[in-house]
């Protein structure tokens, strides 16, 4: 497609929606800059197929940053932005740290596990968790409702994603409700206390931004830790140079990024007009995408895209996105990353797959990209 058809409408046989769908990291990046396509769903025209298929009910989970356009967009950037500096995330270190060793010394006990289920699922969702003051102990819950929600429907069956909305939203109102009584020192209460130049998140954006905090503050980091692992086991020999200079993490995991990017398309952008892009006409109300891990593979960008490389120099990947949506969590995720990956190695020193690399399963979908099941001897 990046040869042939570097701007494609596709098909949709979910939503029954047309989809545009850019695969060249200048085009990906040139399409999340342009102000022409629209984030918020409220100004997509009247009459358009994706308007039609939109989910009403979902829309009291939608008004967060990501589904915003400035001024609204900047305005909740700026309120939940205090909580993700590089100062306040470095403050996690040690927590994170801790958390890794349990779950390590969990999983030596059995020695062979699912390492997305002991390993690379519990830590992102306990710090997130902790961060916001939601019960740790409801991890498992708030996986099934996510996955549903942010996988695609089966038949086009919009039901499940509905309920799982829904179950998410009264679970936050009441847990609202209960930090009303009795605020804590915890993201959530800042939420609810929050005012910047005089303005308040409203209840639906403070439900909607506590979903895209926990959902986006988990997933993304499950599947750098999943896709990372799977790399270093496809490439031994990098494995090998990883563990014998751990000072390499950092630029090992913006490789592992760029690889196999956790995210692996951006989320829908609309055409608020009929616009001209790479000499094609994209009709108003269209939805376009941009493909990360196809960016993130351009030849023009990445010399020897296909080569796993842990020291690669440059690397100016986009799995985190480009622009005023740029990741916010993106300095969380690399903090967690690199603990959870150097500690597994040097813990686990003769750590392999369990099973064939032919046994192993993409999740279905191409907004996430991560596997199914990572299972692992040691």
């Amino acid at each position: 497609m990046r040869q042939e058809a570097p701007l494609v409408r596709l098909f949709d046989p979910n939503l029954n929606i047309p989809v545009w769908v850019a695969t060249r990291y200048k085009d990906v990046v040139d399409l999340v800059r342009d102000p022409r396509f629209t984030k918020d769903m409220r100004k997509i025209p009247d009459g358009s197929p994706s308007k039609l298929r939109r989910i009403d009910s979902m829309e009291v989970i939608n008004r967060h940053m990501l589904s915003s356009d400035p001024p609204d967009h900047t305005r909740l950037r700026t309120i939940v932005s205090k909580a993700f500096t590089p100062r306040r995330v470095e403050e996690l270190r040690p927590r994170v740290t801790a958390i890794t060793y349990e779950l390590l010394d969990a999983a030596k006990a059995r020695g062979e596990v699912d390492l997305l289920d002991a390993f690379a699922f519990p830590l992102p969702i306990t710090v997130i968790a902790e961060l916001l003051g939601v019960p740790v102990e409801d991890r498992e819950q708030f996986r099934d409702w996510t996955t549903t929600i942010i996988n695609p429907p089966v038949n086009g069956d919009l039901g499940p994603i509905q309920h799982a909305g829904m179950q998410f939203i009264q679970y936050f109102q009441g847990l609202l409700a209960r930090r009303r009584a009795e605020p804590r020192d915890d993201l959530l209460t800042a939420l609810m206390a929050a005012e910047e130049q005089g303005d308040r998140l409203s209840p639906q954006e403070l439900i909607s931004m506590l979903f895209l905090l926990l959902v986006a503050g988990h997933e993304t980091t499950v599947n750098l830790i999943g896709n990372g692992v799977w790399a270093l086991l496809q490439n031994p020999e990098q494995m090998e140079r990883l563990r014998a200079n751990p000072a390499l993490i950092e630029s090992a995991v913006e490789e592992m990024l760029r690889y196999r990017s956790p995210v692996e398309t951006t989320t829908q952008r609309w055409a608020t007009q009929d616009i001209e892009f790479r000499g094609q006409v994209i009709p108003a109300g269209e939805s376009v995408q941009g493909s990360l891990l196809a960016a993130n593979h351009d030849p023009e960008q990445f010399p020897e895209p296909e080569k796993f490389d842990i020291a690669r120099e440059p690397n100016r990947h986009v799995a985190f996105g480009f622009g005023i949506h740029f990741c916010l969590g993106a300095p969380l995720a690399r903090l967690e990353g690199a603990i959870a990956i150097n500690l597994l190695l040097e813990r686990m020193p003769r750590l392999r797959l369990a099973v064939e690399p032919s046994q192993l399963r993409w999740r279905d979908g191409i907004l996430v990209h991560g596997l199914q099941r990572l299972p692992v001897a040691f």
